[in-house]
Parts: C-alpha cells; structure tokens; sequence
C-alpha cells in the first residue's frame, strides 16, 4: 500500500437495509455510499439486529436497552459520540471503533464490534465512516440498489464477507 492509499479519508455510508441472509439465516446490515452504487453487507449477530431495528423502524421501548444506556452514560459524563469508524477487516472479520468527544474535548476512539458501533451510530446520529481499503476488499457495486441487495442475498454467504461472530 502506498503512503497515498494510507491516507485516503474514510468514506461517510449509511444503513441501507437490514435483511436475513437466506443461506445462512443470519441478520445482514447493508451500508450504502450515499450515492447509492456501492453496497457493504455486514453479518451480524441477532441480538445487535434487534437493537438497530429498533432505531430503524422508530420503536420506543419502555426501558432503556443497552446501547441508549450508554449514550446516556456519555452524556452524563458530558462526553458525545462523534462517528463510528469501520477500519479494518481480517479474516473475514470487520473491525470498528466508536470516536468519542469528551467533555474536556479530547477524542478517544473505543474499541467496538461493528455492529455495535451502528447500533450507537443510529442512536446518536452519528456518521458511520469506513475504510477505504475494507471497502475495496468487501463492498458490491451494483447498477441499482434493488440488484444489488438481491444480490447480496442471492449469492453471498456469512464467510465470503464479514461474518460476525458471537
């Protein structure tokens, strides 16, 4: 990799659509470039779909699940979500982190699984960033997002992208 291809910017996606993989019956969390012609599908596990469900179809629950509690830790503490960075991807498995803003404005990216950072991310309308290079090495391009979704869930399985596991 050339010190140019180093230090390419993180490229800003959104969550596109959460689907089962038939194959697999897996959750699948589909991140899209905003314009729409590249697509990165993450495995993920069940419960962490539930919880970005939840944000996606605008549920309420009658008590806080985790990942509110801990935007209401950060914000107890005066400290914010700035993004959640998809930076790595080995093995088949994706790598993030979750940028925090602390009251004293110093930053500290914090570890996290992916599907975590986006469950947060949701939550705290945060950007969701990924790595040029995992994007590369992982994202689909496709003329539309209907044949690239269908794609996804026609041809690939939980090993050839990303498979989360618990």
């Amino acid at each position: 990799m050339t010190d140019v291809e180093k230090t390419k910017a993180p490229v800003k996606m959104n969550i596109r659509a959460l689907v089962m993989d038939p194959v697999g019956n897996m959750p699948v969390v589909i991140l899209e470039e905003p314009e729409g012609h590249a697509f990165l599908p993450i495995w993920i596990g069940v419960c962490e779909a539930n919880a970005i469900a939840l944000v996606l179809e605008d549920v309420t629950t009658p008590r806080p699940m985790t990942h509110d509690l801990i935007l209401t830790l950060l914000d107890a503490t005066g400290s914010s979500v700035d993004h959640v960075h998809i930076h790595s991807l080995t093995d088949s498995v994706f790598l993030a982190s979750i940028r925090i803003v602390g009251a004293d404005g110093e930053t500290r990216d914090v570890d996290s699984r992916p599907s975590d950072a986006l469950a947060v991310a949701l939550r705290a309308s945060a950007d969701v960033l990924v790595d040029p290079d995992v994007l590369s090495r992982a994202v689909v391009a496709e003329s539309s997002r209907e044949d690239a979704v269908k794609m996804i869930l026609e041809k690939l399985r939980p090993e050839d992208l990303g498979e989360y596991e618990m």
